[in-house]
C-alpha cells in the first residue's frame, strides 16, 4: 500500500560537480535527474583513470566556487574571493588549475556527470542525527543531495527502508517518481563545510559508526515532472506504479 512518508523539505541543484549547489523552490525532474544538475565538471587533463573529474575531495576549495546563470543564460562562476568568470573561460580554468596544482578543463555532458545515479535523496532526520553525533551544525548541503525529505517519522537512516521501492512527489496521478536503487556510501566529501571549506573528520566517522558508512540513497527517474518544496512524498512498491 502507498504510504505518505513526509514532504519535500528542500531541493538542490549543482550546476558544476563539486561546486556550491543552489537551493530551489521548484525544479523540473527529467529522465536524467533534475534539469541542469551536474551537467558540468572540471576534467583533470593529466588524469588517465576512469574518473578524470576534479572533485572537492581533491580540492576542498571547490565548494566555495558559486555558479549562477546570468540574464543571457551564461553560466558565471564566482571564486571564493568574489571574482566572477564565465564557466568556460580560460581564466577560470587557470585559476582552479593553479589551486589544484595541475591543469583542468571545464566539460559539459548532455546527460550529466554522476557518481552512481542521477538523483540523490536524504532524510532530514538522518542529517540531524549525524550532526548530533559529530558535534556540528545540521546542514544537508554537506551531503550534496537533490532532495531532502522531511519525514513524518523523523527516524535517522530510514532511507535504507526505501531501497527497492518507488517514491512519488505530489498528489497528481502523473506525479514525478523515482525508483530507489541503492544506499549512498559516503566518502570524505561529507567532512567539508559547505560554506568555509573547513574539514570536520568526525562527520564521516559518525556515518561509519552509526550506519556502516551509508547515509541517504540513490535513485533513478521512472516518471518525469515538476518537483516543489512542500510536495507530499509517497513510498510504494515498484509493481504498483505505472511507469511511463
Amino acid at each position: 500500500m502507498p504510504i505518505e512518508i513526509g514532504r519535500i523539505e528542500a531541493i538542490y541543484r549543482h550546476p558544476v560537480k563539486s561546486m556550491r549547489g543552489e537551493p530551489l523552490e521548484a525544479a523540473a525532474l527529467g529522465w536524467h535527474g533534475i534539469e541542469g544538475d551536474r551537467r558540468l565538471a572540471l576534467r583533470r587533463l593529466d588524469e588517465r583513470s576512469g574518473f578524470p573529474w576534479l572533485s572537492a575531495g581533491k580540492l576542498t576549495e571547490l565548494v566555495r566556487f558559486t555558479p549562477r546563470w546570468s540574464d543571457d543564460e551564461t553560466l558565471i562562476v564566482s571564486t571564493p574571493e568574489g571574482e566572477e568568470m564565465p564557466a568556460f573561460s580560460q581564466a577560470l580554468a587557470a585559476d582552479i588549475g593553479r589551486r589544484h596544482g595541475s591543469p583542468v578543463q571545464m566539460m559539459q555532458l548532455k546527460h550529466g556527470i554522476f557518481d552512481d545515479a542521477t538523483v540523490s535523496l536524504i532524510a532530514a532526520g538522518t542529517v540531524r542525527e549525524i550532526a548530533r553525533l559529530a558535534g556540528v551544525a545540521a546542514d544537508a548541503r554537506r551531503f550534496r543531495p537533490n532532495i531532502v525529505v522531511g519525514s513524518a517519522r523523523g527516524v535517522p537512516f530510514e532511507e535504507d527502508e526505501w531501497v527497492g521501492g518507488v517514491l512519488t512527489f505530489g498528489d497528481a496521478e502523473d506525479a514525478p517518481a523515482v525508483t530507489v536503487t541503492m544506499r549512498d556510501v559516503r566518502c570524505a566529501m561529507v567532512n567539508i563545510d559547505p560554506d568555509g571549506g573547513g574539514l570536520a573528520p568526525e562527520v564521516l566517522k559518525a556515518v561509519v559508526r552509526a550506519n556502516g558508512n551509508n547515509a541517504g540513497v540513490y535513485a533513478t527517474v521512472t516518471r518525469v515532472g515538476r518537483l516543489a518544496v512542500g510536495q507530499p512524498v509517497v513510498l510504494r512498491q515498484v509493481s504498483s506504479v505505472n511507469i511511463r
